[in-house]
């Protein structure tokens, strides 16, 4: 079958990673349609069939679903969302329904795009595609069981590939990565725990959907980890920034077993934007081993942590104004965060 000949439906195509893959798909000449609660951007209108269904309601899902030949299943409640109701219904059944529609309509590829959370904190660094899942919170737990599923339809006849993306960034990325963005525009000092030596690897959102592209065309039908090759320390990559953008900022190192109870009971009580995987994971090392996609996939990632966080950076404060202004975003990964209780602790850091 020619590619470009090849239908494709993205799930959460309206949301941050959902419109990068679109863009990416119609740009090959694959014709394209989006899933999604929300309505993409209106420049897509004339471009895209959508279907405006809620990922939960399984009838129309299986409606939508007619005629697609490859599915890149993005749809997800991120940990931002703290609402563990949703990560069952939308993280599980949500991906329960995808794999049913499917199944019945002989769907030839589903990319899902599962998390690194579903490691949990690895004892061991870099992780492999075979290294334990032990998932700490709920996001984490959602996704595996989501993988589970993945899995079992795959045994039914279901050809499907996994990606294990590390944290994401790229231009437009904000939830709480707006929060460090605008502290450091102010000045303010930014908390490391136990002096950052902990080693965090990110991905930029073009790397991680040229991974999706690559998964699709080599229909590789197999589990994926993917993340920069070129990643550092947290304090140096938070440090890096700092000195791009000429602020007064300073790293301030905080002692995690003291923070980390009371970063809980804030999440707990909502007082605070961050979720209990932030709290886990942010004085942590997590890296990925992804010798598999690069000799699997052929697949190369071209931005390095430092890069990638710098422009970040650099197109927020491009588009603060828009941004605070803006009352129409409709993910919660290129949404306005508010501080809450933040906003003090940043004054007394």
């Amino acid at each position: 079958m020619n590619l470009v000949s090849e239908k494709v439906l993205i799930t959460g195509g309206s949301g941050y990673l959902g419109q990068k893959v679109l863009i990416k798909f119609l740009e090959l000449g694959y014709e394209c349609s989006v899933l999604d609660i929300n309505k993409p951007e209106s420049n897509f209108d004339s471009k895209i069939n959508y279907f405006q269904v809620d990922i939960r309601d399984k009838t129309k899902v299986i409606d939508s679903c007619k005629g697609i030949n490859i599915i890149v299943h993005c749809v997800a409640q991120v940990p931002l969302a703290k609402n563990k109701h949703l990560f069952k219904s939308v993280n599980y059944f949500g991906t329960q329904n995808i794999l049913e529609a499917s199944l019945i309509n002989n769907v030839s590829h589903l990319i899902y795009i599962s998390s690194s959370a579903v490691y949990g904190v690895p004892e061991i660094n870099p992780v492999f595609e075979y290294s334990p899942t032990i998932p700490c919170e709920e996001y984490g737990k959602a996704k595996l069981d989501g993988e589970k599923l993945v899995h079992e339809y795959q045994r039914k006849g279901v050809n499907t590939s996994i990606i294990r993306p590390r944290t994401i960034l790229g231009p437009g990325r904000l939830g709480i990565f707006q929060i460090l963005f605008e502290w450091i525009y102010q000045g303010r000092n930014i908390p490391v725990f136990d002096g950052g030596k902990n080693i965090y690897q990110f991905i930029h959102s073009d790397d991680l959907v040229n991974a999706i592209v690559l998964c699709c065309r080599k229909k590789a039908f197999d589990v994926f980890n993917v993340g920069a090759e070129d990643y550092c320390s947290m304090y140096e990559t938070l440090n890096s920034v700092i000195k791009h953008s000429k602020s007064k900022s300073k790293i301030r190192s905080l002692n995690s077993n003291l923070v980390i109870p009371f970063m809980n009971f804030f999440s707990f009580t909502g007082l605070s934007p961050l979720g209990a995987y932030h709290a886990k994971m942010y004085g942590k090392s997590l890296f990925f081993d992804t010798s598999k996609s690069i000799k699997k996939l052929n697949w190369k990632s071209k931005f390095s942590n430092i890069r990638m966080m710098k422009e970040n950076y650099d197109w927020y404060i491009l588009n603060r104004k828009d941004i605070f202004e803006s009352t129409d975003r409709k993910s919660h990964h290129s949404s306005l965060v508010r501080q809450k209780i933040l906003k003090l602790v940043g004054k007394l850091i």
